[in-house]
């Protein structure tokens, strides 16, 4: 089965940067699209980032577009988010999803809604703190 995992969460200070990881196995990546989502306390998920399986077409929500970039690396099954230049408003949980269709974040899906994947992450957590 397609089976996802992320990491690379922690504590930063406003500005600084942070890298997570999503990790992909029961599949290959480069068939494999990718999306990132976030959820703050006391509101509903929100979609960050998606990478298709087409490398490199990629899209950002606007409120982290030119500080955040997706990227991938096909031969360690792992796709990347860094995120720069931080915000105390992006502090959340990232969760990393899969879509094992490859169709998520093409010019046929946007990637930006939650049912277009089919994996879940457990979530990493991302605090942004002075």
């Amino acid at each position: 089965q397609l089976q996802v995992v992320e990491s690379g969460g922690g504590l930063v200070q406003p500005g600084g940067s942070l890298r997570l990881s999503c990790a992909v196995s029961g599949f290959t990546l480069e068939n494999v699209a990718i999306g990132w989502f976030r959820q703050a306390p006391g509101k509903e998920r929100e979609w960050v980032s998606c990478i298709s399986s087409s490398d490199p077409r990629t899209n950002y929500a606007s409120s982290v577009k030119g500080r955040f970039t997706v990227s991938r690396d096909n031969a360690e099954n792992t796709m990347y988010l860094q995120m720069n230049s931080l915000k105390p408003e992006d502090t959340a949980v990232y969760y990393c999803a899969a879509d094992k269709a490859g169709v998520a974040c093409s010019y046929y899906s946007p990637g930006n809604r939650d049912y277009e994947y089919d994996s879940w992450g457990q979530g990493t957590q991302v605090t942004i703190s002075s």
